[in-house]
């Protein structure tokens, strides 16, 4: 399983690098290869590539503003996250976008 995400505050300071550590912290505990792109106040870091979009299961946007960008998930799915959600419960952020996954194998 690949997931691929974004996370985004309003300061794009503290919250976006924290949900971000959390996310892949919790993913990687699972053996779920993850990687999330941060847009902060200095811009995007860890940027996705379309290769790493193409290929993931499901996209993680844990953001609570407006992003770079965000076009180039239109044909993927969505899991849509707060971003405090994710710093709170990022197991149930990862445990979510992975039902999300099943509910759309049926």
């Amino acid at each position: 399983m690949k997931i691929v995400g974004v996370t985004a505050c309003p300061t794009g300071i503290a919250h976006t690098y924290m949900a971000q550590e959390l996310l892949e912290n919790e993913g990687k505990k699972r053996g779920i290869e993850i990687k999330i792109e941060t847009q902060g106040s200095i811009g995007i870091e860890n940027e996705l590539t379309q290769e790493e979009i193409d290929e993931a299961d499901v996209v993680i946007l844990a953001i609570a503003v407006m992003i770079e960008g965000e076009e180039r998930f239109e044909e993927k799915l969505i899991y849509n996250a707060d971003v405090n959600e994710s710093i709170a419960h990022p197991n149930l952020v990862i445990d979510e976008a992975i039902r999300l996954i099943s509910k759309n194998a049926d």
